[in-house]
């Protein structure tokens, strides 16, 4: 069982899809609004292994050597997107080691389109 952090760009709702794992949201943390960098370093002091976010630049943006949080970046936080995701994300949290960096290309489906309107005959 990991301690698991989501970042605040993601739903809630995601929780309740990684059973066997302690998961808690930056939301109910009260880190919602703090930066990257400071999120990574307390969340690490407090614990967690993992962090999930879909913040695409974090890796960027973050020097991530030295630390033993590891990260799992979504491509997308589009929610029935992730939960229709969801074996993809698992599978990856299961890969996870110390420290290491995972991304995760969801696919969004395709918007249907509604056809045109028949115009009405005169």
């Amino acid at each position: 069982m990991s301690r698991i952090l989501l970042d605040h760009n993601l739903a809630l709702d995601l929780r309740g899809l990684l059973p066997g794992h302690d998961v808690r949201h930056a939301i109910e943390m009260g880190w919602n609004q703090i930066g990257n960098g400071e999120l990574l370093t307390i969340a690490e002091a407090a614990g967690f292994e993992i962090v999930i976010t879909a913040d695409q630049n974090i890796r960027y943006q973050q020097n991530l050597s030295g630390r033993r949080l590891s990260l799992v970046v979504l491509s997308s936080n589009h929610w029935p997107t992730l939960r229709g995701s969801i074996g993809l994300i698992v599978e990856t949290l299961g890969l996870v080691t110390s420290g290491s960096y995972h991304e995760v290309a969801v696919e969004r489906p395709s918007r249907r389109r509604r056809p045109p309107p028949v115009p009405p005959e005169s």
